[in-house]
């Protein structure tokens, strides 16, 4: 779930900042020094170039307000064309992305909810970025494979809808994880479309100001409430999973549509490791059901699959990084293995705050590398 609907307050007293500080690594087409500044502030953000020519763009962050923030590059639809979340008070980090021509808004986000501070910008001329068949035959295997999950989310969620439907909760409950596993692979490519991940995927704490809890509240955790903590379920939730499936099918029929560069699968990557820390590792995903160690793997592996897709550039320009994050993806899993029961994982209201802490070790040291894949695929 995007941070924009999501609570930065940490659970059990862990405290899980992933803050991407990386280096400002040289463009692929450029200096350091060409890089775009953005200045986040609790009421500012402050762009040092509202227009620069297309192809591999650099923003260098810097939080210098007293929030978590969040910055975002957003075309006029609100399709979301590269994001950083989870940028601590006091930190920096620099993303890397591959911008076509044309008009966008830069949204720094305080506090990491609402539509944000905004800033046009424009994206001027071709800017062609040249073309590595390599990473042409990544980008196709990555949307291969987004439609993949999004084609095996679907039976999976009727499954679970259709235990609702029948008000079996002990059927819901046991399909609930499974239903989430594709959506979460994949889930930076389902939130770049602006307008499915708040229908499907938002918490209660996530509701926009003015949205109503009872009228405007769908998607999987709303169900989930339903099952584990009102413990009934009405006509209201029938409704509601019939949505769900609607919604997933509307999903799946647009997968096709994204725009999917190199650099957005290595940033979505580093995505994937955001929502472990600020959703995931706190046990505030999935609070009523606990299964948040499903999700969590889900989202470690669908980062471990966009970055075996990188890995033969990556390596090649930076190998040093490659080894780092060869060896931290292995760590983290070994760290997850640790709480399999059968087929799934064990509830996560089990997993102690010393637990917790050490999953969260494990998902900063991958965090940290992961952040400069993107950088390393455009030079």
């Amino acid at each position: 779930m995007s941070a924009v609907r999501r609570s930065a307050v940490a659970a059990a007293g862990i405290v899980v900042a992933v803050t991407a500080v990386t280096g400002c690594a040289e463009k692929a087409d450029g200096k350091a020094s060409d890089a775009i500044t953005v200045t986040a502030t609790d009421t500012k953000c402050e762009v040092s170039k509202t227009s620069f020519p297309a192809g591999h763009v650099q923003l260098a962050v810097e939080n210098k307000g007293s929030k978590v923030t969040e910055v975002y590059v957003y075309t006029p639809s609100d399709k979301i064309v590269t994001e950083r979340e989870n940028i601590g008070p006091g930190t920096k980090a620099t993303i890397t992305a591959e911008i076509k021509a044309g008009s966008y808004e830069i949204a720094c986000k305080p506090g990491m909810q609402g539509d944000g501070i905004r800033q046009k910008i424009t994206v001027t001329g071709k800017g062609a970025v040249k073309s590595d068949p390599r990473l042409d035959a990544a980008v196709a295997a990555y949307r291969k494979y987004a439609q993949e999950q999004a084609d095996l989310t679907l039976p999976a969620v009727t499954t679970f809808a259709e235990a609702v439907k029948k008000g079996d909760i002990e059927a819901a409950k046991a399909e609930f994880a499974t239903s989430r596993i594709g959506w979460e692979r994949t889930e930076p490519v389902a939130e770049s479309f602006g307008d499915i991940d708040p229908k499907v995927d938002v918490r209660e704490d996530g509701l926009e100001e003015g949205q109503d809890v009872e009228k405007d509240w769908t998607g999987w955790h709303r169900l989930e409430r339903s099952l584990w903590k009102d413990k009934k379920l009405t006509d209201r939730d029938k409704e509601l999973a019939d949505r769900l499936v609607a919604d997933l099918k509307d999903w799946q029929t647009r997968v096709g549509t994204a725009d999917i560069t190199a650099t957005s699968m290595a940033n979505g990557a580093k995505e994937l490791l955001d929502e472990v820390a600020t959703g995931k590792v706190t046990g505030e995903e999935d609070r009523y059901s606990h299964t948040d160690l499903s999700d969590f793997n889900a989202n470690v592996e669908g980062a471990l699959k966009a970055y075996e897709l990188l890995k033969p550039v990556a390596a090649e320009n930076d190998p040093e990084l490659t080894a780092e994050l060869d060896k931290q993806f292995p760590a983290l899993k070994a760290l997850l293995d640790k709480y399999r029961k059968g087929e799934g994982f064990v509830s996560y209201d089990t997993v102690g705050k010393d637990q917790r802490k050490e999953l969260s070790d494990g998902v900063n040291a991958l965090a940290e590398p992961l952040s400069k894949l993107a950088a390393a695929v455009a030079k």
